[in-house]
């Protein structure tokens, strides 16, 4: 079996977060790193899925749970206007393997996306 993710260890109590919500199989944090004015990241609570597209096709119940938390706490911590970013794999920059989803809100602009 794999170690916990940084996550996991988070939900279990073993490193300190806020949780910001809640629902029965995912979280909210704050992201330690904010790239934006709010900067959370929505998580679920299994690490079963290491990205994005494995959660697509093994639970996409569990991924329309994740995506309506990120609405909830992008309508409560900001203007209700977001971004949603999943990374999948090393090279697009995705550093837990622990499916996340970053919400993003506060002064962007299309030409935030980088580069």
């Amino acid at each position: 079996m794999s170690e916990p993710s940084i996550f996991t260890r988070i939900l279990q109590g073993e490193i300190p977060a806020e949780i910001v919500a809640e629902t029965e199989n995912a979280f909210a944090i704050r992201d330690i790193a904010p790239q934006a004015p709010v900067h959370l990241l929505v998580i679920p609570k299994t690490q079963q899925y290491r990205n994005v597209v494995e959660l697509a096709a093994g639970d996409p119940d569990l991924l329309t749970e994740v995506i309506g938390l990120a609405n909830s706490v992008a309508a409560e911590h900001s203007d209700g206007d977001f971004r949603l970013i999943f990374n999948t794999g090393e090279g697009a920059g995705q550093t837990v393997f622990h499916v996340h989803a970053h919400v993003l809100s506060g002064g962007l602009n299309e030409k935030s996306l980088g580069g």
